[in-house]
């Protein structure tokens, strides 16, 4: 081939690499828009992570194919120093809130609004758009020739602040708008956080020892003011749109819910629970009925808002005091409550949190009897200065988690104590063992993570995990079928399991019992690593566990090491320390080891050691495609058993690329850098003369 053949061949190669990027870029925005928008996903999560992974590979190879709209760019940008502040061009101003809860509430806004409109009492009812008020922050997204450019945060109405890195990370908001928008559009909208999303988000927050939020609308302000974009990403928003700012080269429908349905047109979520409707009666009925919604909601609202439809009428009726006349925000009954703090407990969570719990003289709010309520943790209690005895506030958080929000100062009475949690719970309330709490962590946790009851089912479903002891089979479902019927106390338990016990559970059968038996049979050989892992250590991942294994060389000289020794470990620092010496330091822990031990579970040590020697030390391997008699999870276990470490990647400082049918991009980059390739049987080889070296 010339030079000539050789460079159009080139070029086409890049074209049609452009190509396919396009596609995959509105190939995941469809779907993101179905998943986000629509909430009727129309792929697999693993089909959608295939996509996503190619067009990250086609961008990190050739980046002048990235786009300002690529869904990549989602997630990333350096932590600013500060939020640049944003003048909007059109005020974002606030909108009167109408205390009054009844359907005369309702009425009076159709009077004022009448009345300014200089209607007759026999003139036709006025038309009115009715939306729900959400519950979280307003922000305003300006979209150039289709393209987000930029979001602002509402701030003073005339001034908010630069949030676009953070707000680029909510799948929610649309990127590149759909059809044919104007060359300038602004949108307003309220980021907000479901709550589902928000109840496992602060399980997360809790499992690692960080901050749990108040509730939703906090949670979503406060990843949205995130300096680091990075957070704001892990964080799960949602947003609805509700109206419009700045437009340019756009000529406006004739009312406000043809501005909504336009909206949504353009591939921007608009809330469902939307209504057209006549006068006040229109306007009552449709506050009754979202009132009767409100608990079945997947987030939180604090009211309904209603707008005069025509915006001919909304520029006639114009603004008072940087209100509008045209709208109103229509409040529902308080969700709070006054009632006695008689004492307070805990639970101990699946991870060994243990969460305070305030016991109440039952209180009627929200439409329910509540007699608990969520304290969140110990410094929460520190900060509203919540004590026994006190009078307090509940309110129930997002109508289904009743909270105390703060005590009531002036009637109490007398000079109460404070609740410590560490003194009045030195140990599990579950299982005797002990409570402790980092220095930089909100939550104290139960120390009993092999023992423990309630966190038995989390224990065993990390235990069993593919890349702890592997037991193919004990999923969720039949964990809780073991533990439900007190089959199963501890890992130890499932090494004395039986055939007859597990073939009568519900959906099991004699062939799945079978399967079941020999995994757990096959787990019992493991390495150091993946069982220093699979005890579920807090804060011991994966990574920590192997550099563990390779420090100690040996489970008992991992188990009486102390917080200093530990500390010698490649990334392991105080808290991580502290925390394997608290682990080991618990003697029920300890004795659930040596009965595993006991039932036959073994592991191949953790050598090599420092110092060690072996064809594999110290080498950087990277596995692609499918190898002929080993999965991916095996090889890399192998591996790093013998120094070896397993990158995702292929770069200048991988020594191998173990390549198996089927191998992708990677190969094509190892060849490239020059990086030697080998297949599973070199691998093989070499990994015997590893053995042989040591």
């Amino acid at each position: 081939m010339d030079l000539f053949e050789h460079a159009r061949a080139q070029g086409d190669a890049l074209r049609a690499l452009e190509a396919r990027a396009a596609e995959l870029r509105a190939l995941i925005a469809q779907h993101d828009h179905a998943y986000y928008v629509l909430d009727a996903p129309t792929i697999a999560d693993a089909q959608y992570d295939d996509l996503f992974r190619e067009l990250q590979a086609i961008e990190a190879r050739h980046p002048d194919l990235k786009t300002a709209d690529s869904p990549t760019q989602r997630v990333g940008g350096r932590p600013l120093a500060a939020f640049p502040a944003v003048r909007h061009r059109i005020p974002m101003l606030s909108i009167r809130t109408e205390t009054d809860t009844e359907a005369s509430g309702a009425e009076g806004f159709d009077a004022r609004v009448r009345r300014e409109l200089g209607l007759a009492s026999a003139a036709p009812a006025v038309e009115y758009a009715a939306e729900l008020k959400f519950d979280g922050l307003a922000i305003s997204l300006r979209y150039e020739h289709g393209l987000l450019v930029q979001a602002a945060t509402r701030g003073d109405g005339e001034t908010g602040e630069d949030v676009t890195s953070n707000v680029r990370t909510v799948k929610a908001v649309p990127l590149r708008l759909r059809g044919a928008p104007p060359p300038v559009l602004e949108v307003r909208g309220e980021i907000y956080m479901r709550r589902d999303d928000f109840e496992r988000l602060n399980a997360r927050q809790a499992a690692a020892g960080e901050k749990v939020f108040v509730n939703p609308r906090n949670a979503a302000a406060g990843s949205i003011r995130q300096l680091d974009p990075t957070v704001a990403a892990r964080r799960p928003l949602s947003f609805f749109a509700y109206g419009v700012g700045d437009v340019d080269g756009w000529l406006l429908p004739d009312s406000h819910a043809q501005v909504l349905d336009a909206l949504e047109a353009f591939g921007l979520p608009v809330c469902a629970h939307r209504a057209v409707v006549s006068g006040a009666e229109g306007l009552a009925a449709f506050h009754a009925r979202i009132a009767g919604l409100r608990d079945s909601l997947g987030f939180d609202i604090d009211g309904v808002v209603y707008k005069v439809n025509a915006l001919a009428l909304q520029q006639r009726l114009g603004f008072v005091t940087r209100e509008p006349r045209w709208a109103v925000a229509h409040k529902y009954p308080a969700q709070e409550a006054i009632t006695l703090l008689r004492d307070i407990e805990v639970q101990v969570g699946r991870t060994g949190a243990l969460t305070p719990v305030a016991r109440l003289e039952p209180v009627f709010v929200g439409g329910v009897t509540v007699t608990n309520a969520t304290l969140h943790n110990q410094d929460e209690i520190d900060r509203k200065d919540v004590r026994i005895g006190d009078w307090v506030v509940v309110r129930r958080a997002g109508d289904v988690i009743p909270e105390v929000v703060a005590p009531v100062p002036e009637r109490r009475q007398t000079a109460l104590p404070r609740f410590v949690l560490l003194e009045r719970f030195p140990n599990c309330p579950v299982c005797g063992s002990h409570v402790v709490r980092g220095e930089d962590e909100a939550v104290a946790r139960c120390t009993g993570g092999l023992f423990c009851p309630a966190q038995r089912k989390q224990a065993l479903l990390h235990f069993a995990s593919r890349r702890a002891m592997d037991i193919e089979g004990l999923g969720e479902k039949l964990v809780d079928q073991l533990v439900d019927a007190a089959i199963v106390k501890t890992t130890v338990d499932l090494y004395r399991l039986g055939l007859l016990a597990l073939a009568n559970l519900e959906r099991m059968g004699e062939k799945s019992a079978h399967n079941l038996l020999a995994a757990i049979d096959k787990s019992r050989s493991t390495t150091l690593a993946r069982f220093i892992f699979a005890l579920g250590i807090r804060t011991v991942g994966e990574a920590t566990a192997r550099e563990l294994a390779r420090h100690f060389g040996a489970l008992d000289a991992l188990m009486e090491a102390d917080v200093d020794a530990l500390q010698q470990v490649a990334d392991v620092g105080p808290i991580v320390a502290r925390s394997i010496a608290e682990f080991f330091a618990e003697p029920h822990n300890r004795e659930v080891i040596e009965q595993l031990r006991a039932a036959g579970v073994n592991w191949t040590e953790g050598a090599p050691a420092e110092g060690a020697v072996g064809a594999l030390v110290g080498k950087t391997f990277v596995l692609t495609g499918t190898l002929p008699s080993m999965t991916r999870d095996e090889a890399k276990a192998q591996i790093e058993a013998r120094g070896g470490k397993v990158a995702g990647s292929v770069s200048k400082k991988t020594h191998y690329l173990v390549a198996g049918a089927e191998a992708g991009s990677k190969l094509t980059k190892a060849l490239e850098l020059g990086v030697t390739v080998v297949d599973e049987q070199a691998l093989r080889t070499l990994m015997n003369e590893s053995d042989t070296d040591r």
